[in-house]
């Protein structure tokens, strides 16, 4: 009877040990690389892979559909997949091309569906896809050769992916980049087997019963792709210029700079957050403000200041969306330099649009007069902006404060708020009132 008692609790405890031996069940963490290789993919991978790590996943697997992109970023996300303790797996459901290629090569295993390709890793410029100087194709070289070394594949076919003018004999001539497909990278060890879908994937390598967990962008990830779209880009553009021109204008407003304000908040934080606006483009945004403040309050007439301002302001717009190397642009691809110049561009001539259309009108608007304390304004004190009497029609003054197109001018030694037809008018030019309508004179230049 004591010893079945006994040899019960010694089965019982070995159970009980052996159950707390077992290692925890597999977890695959799955992400896409499925766009253009820049700072926005850099930032994804980076954060997938530290979700990754805190959901305690025991491989990872992500799913390579990419041509390429820019290589001091396909550079970050390969040294981020070499340093990372959790065996990694690319999955090539498609292509590999170029930083694909590099970033491939740095995964633990190398998984490609029919009819997908990997190599021509020739590093090519953004504009027309020539090729690039040979500085950038020999540091493309090294990195691929040392890639797979790493990763235990062959590093002089990694080579000959990016130039052609290595021969590896019984795969490539001389004259051609080197590009597998599935079944030839599979023969020259450049993948470990040929599957249609992650799940047979999965299958295939003895992880069917792990559990999936899919990256998913974050909260603030999704609200920053949001402000990332061009069309919302180009509205903050919009109320950035008229809110620095309404508040110069009409200073101690307060609203329009503090929508110009935030419209800059809500413009530059995205991309700085996916590594595209650089502390220096932001700079050379608001050096932009300043001169043109300088040149509006400081420096009468409309001069070098001004035309420096105002360019600096649009390139700080324009250099923030792109991802370029302390300005080389020899890798940004041509179809996001346009579309970053064009809602630029756009957006500022809407903005001028609207601000020449806007402004004699904004004068009519009882909120506007309240806010502006226009209504209390006392004529005792030599200004006048109450709705004036139209005796003032066809009164000829000049120039207090410069038109832009709106300001003060003086007429028979009193001030009133006026505003032209559009154009800027200097300070002590002669004008003439076409209306008194509203709480501003309208007036025009004086002919000589």
């Amino acid at each position: 009877m004591k010893k079945s008692m006994l040899l019960l609790l010694t089965q019982l405890l070995v159970s009980f040990f052996s159950v707390m031996a077992q290692e925890p069940g597999n977890k695959v963490f799955i992400f896409k690389i499925d766009s253009d290789i820049d700072p926005r993919m850099t930032r994804r991978v980076k954060e997938a892979l530290q979700d990754a790590k805190k959901a305690e996943a025991t491989h990872v697997l992500i799913e390579m559909d990419t041509y390429g992109g820019i290589v001091t970023d396909a550079d970050e996300i390969r040294t981020l997949i070499l340093e990372n303790d959790i065996p990694i797996y690319a999955f090539i459901n498609k292509d590999a091309a170029s930083a694909g290629a590099l970033i491939s090569i740095a995964c633990d295993s190398i998984y490609m569906a029919p009819g997908a390709s990997i190599g021509a890793a020739t590093v090519v410029n953004g504009v027309d896809g020539a090729a690039a100087p040979d500085k950038y194709q020999s540091y493309m070289r090294s990195m691929m050769r040392s890639t797979a070394e790493a990763t235990g594949r062959d590093p002089k076919i990694a080579e000959a992916m990016v130039d052609e003018k290595i021969e590896v004999e019984g795969i490539s001539e001389a004259g051609s980049v080197i590009t597998f497909s599935t079944s030839e990278a599979i023969k020259n060890g450049f993948c470990e087997g040929e599957f249609d879908s992650t799940e047979a994937l999965l299958q295939g390598i003895g992880l069917q019963d792990a559990e999936q967990i899919r990256y998913e962008e974050s909260t603030v990830d999704q609200i920053v792709s949001f402000f990332l779209n061009p069309a919302v880009s180009g509205i903050l553009i919009l109320i950035i210029i008229g809110g620095i021109y309404f508040e110069l204008q009409t200073p101690g407003v307060g609203f329009p700079l503090l929508a110009a304000i935030i419209a800059t908040l809500l413009y530059f934080i995205p991309y700085y957050l996916n590594g595209l606006a650089e502390n220096w483009e932001v700079l050379i945004f608001f050096t932009g403000i300043i001169l043109l403040a300088v040149e509006l309050f400081i420096i009468p007439g409309f001069g070098i200041f001004g035309v420096i301002g105002i360019v600096f302001i649009l390139a700080g717009l324009v250099l923030g969306m792109l991802p370029n190397q302390d300005l080389n642009f020899d890798f940004v691809p041509a179809q996001e330099l346009f579309t970053a110049l064009l809602t630029v561009i756009l957006a500022a001539l809407a903005s001028v649009g609207i601000i020449f259309w806007l402004t004699p009108k904004i004068n009519h608007w009882g909120a506007f007069r309240t806010i502006t304390l226009a209504t209390t304004q006392e004529r005792s004190a030599g200004y006048t902006s109450s709705i004036y009497s139209q005796s003032l029609m066809g009164k000829t003054g000049t120039v207090h404060n410069r038109l832009r197109p709106s300001g003060k001018v003086e007429i028979e030694g009193e001030i009133y708020d006026a505003y032209s037809r559009g154009e800027f008018i200097d300070q002590g030019e002669s004008i003439v009132v076409i209306s008194t309508e509203g709480t501003s004179l309208r007036v025009k230049k004086q002919e000589a």
